[in-house]
């Protein structure tokens, strides 16, 4: 045994949880201390020391509509198992009654239509998205504040022993899944922090206001105090981790921006007929303009993601249709200030698939989406010379 003691370092992570936290930091913007915490499980989880019967994380995540809460949880799912659709989704505003919650565990033996019944959460459906790499499942409880004190009393046994019975006695087992329960709690309350005028609604000061670490712990402070008001104390015992979302400003929506841009150029890629592939890029003018016209902070990202669609994906759409946008094309979307309006230029044609990757990857925009391109290198998405004039 040597007599020489080594300094070990606590902060360094697996190689595993450092692609994760890469991953998640690469999808989620402004929610640093989200990522760190689901790193954090997922790395005990990979060690081995997750508290046995229990779930591997159990996560409440408070804030403003439109900060990523939701967007986290799916970002998790495609990072660890490829598929941000691998997350089983119980929107709680459906179980508000305690008959409902039926749909959930399946009705007893004896009741009318039992047979038919079949229950959102059994077995089947938890393990339905396990990978041979990846055997996790994610469970997000959506707007938990909305549900009934039935579900409720489900959830403290899911969350405490990893265990839920169905209607016909079946056990359904939830020690490999990670749990994320959602709520805007607390929302109102951090509102009036970033912006005291109340009842003007958001100004544009708050809109650019950095949130630094005095302002961080009291919205963080306001949303943990609207929960614990809301929950009673052995349903908040059982939660690892309680998160506040701080709200985004413009410098996190204008990352943001560039992440969803690249999400459009992905769609783009995923048709059937890579003979229809084409690749488009913003001038500053442009983002600018759909950055304003997308920034409202009371609604956060999803009000830009509908700023995208109307400006950019609905424009592009009419454009393909009528064939004035062809495969191998290489598209400049501009801002025209007198019209105010996104103007649209054909910059290239007939380019093949490696240059469509490259200007891709020139843009910074997610490399999956050159991958996909990149399927089928010795291709032309369609010969110059049977392009129209």
């Amino acid at each position: 045994m040597s007599g020489t003691a080594q300094l070990l370092d606590p902060g360094r992570t697996g190689a595993q949880a450092a692609d994760l936290e890469r991953n998640l930091s690469r999808l989620i913007v402004g929610q640093q201390e989200a990522v760190r915490e689901i790193v954090n499980i997922y790395q005990m989880h990979l060690a081995g020391l997750n508290p046995p019967g229990r779930p591997i994380g159990n996560f409440l995540f408070l804030g403003p509509t439109g900060t990523g809460k939701t967007r986290i949880v799916e970002a998790t799912a495609e990072s660890l198992v490829g598929n941000p659709r691998a997350v089983i989704k119980i929107d709680c505003g459906e179980f508000q009654h305690s008959h409902e919650i039926a749909k959930l565990i399946g009705s007893p033996p004896g009741y009318l239509g039992h047979r038919e019944t079949h229950p959102l959460l059994s077995q089947e459906v938890l393990d339905q998205y396990h990978t041979d790499a990846v055997q996790i499942s994610f469970v997000l409880f959506d707007e938990i504040e909305k549900a009934s004190d039935a579900l409720w009393n489900l959830l403290l046994g899911i969350l405490d022993k990893a265990t839920l019975t169905l209607g016909d006695n079946r056990r359904v087992d939830f020690s490999r899944a990670m749990v994320f329960l959602t709520s805007n709690l607390g929302a109102d309350e951090m509102a009036s922090i970033l912006n005291p005028r109340v009842g003007f609604g958001i100004s544009m000061d708050s809109r650019r206001r950095r949130v630094d670490g005095k302002l961080s712990a009291k919205i963080t402070r306001a949303g943990v105090e609207a929960a614990r008001r809301k929950f009673t104390p052995e349903f908040v015992n059982r939660l690892d981790k309680i998160v506040v979302f701080k709200p985004l400003g413009e410098e996190e929506l204008s990352r943001i921006l560039e992440i969803e841009l690249g999400m459009v150029q992905r769609r783009i890629f995923s048709g059937e007929d890579p003979r229809r592939y084409f690749v488009f890029r913003l001038s500053p003018a442009a983002k600018r303009h759909v950055l304003e016209a997308g920034t409202d902070m009371k609604y956060g990202a999803r009000h830009l993601k509908r700023a995208i669609e109307r400006l950019l994906v609905q424009p592009m759409s009419n454009l393909i249709a009528s064939e004035q946008i062809r495969g191998g094309d290489l598209i400049a979307v501009d801002y025209d200030e007198s019209a105010g309006r996104l103007c649209f230029f054909r910059e290239g044609e007939g380019l093949e698939f490696q240059e469509m990757t490259r200007i891709v990857a020139d843009q910074g925009l997610p490399m999956r989406c050159a991958a996909v391109a990149a399927q089928y290198p010795s291709r032309r998405a369609r010969p110059a010379s049977s392009r129209g004039s």
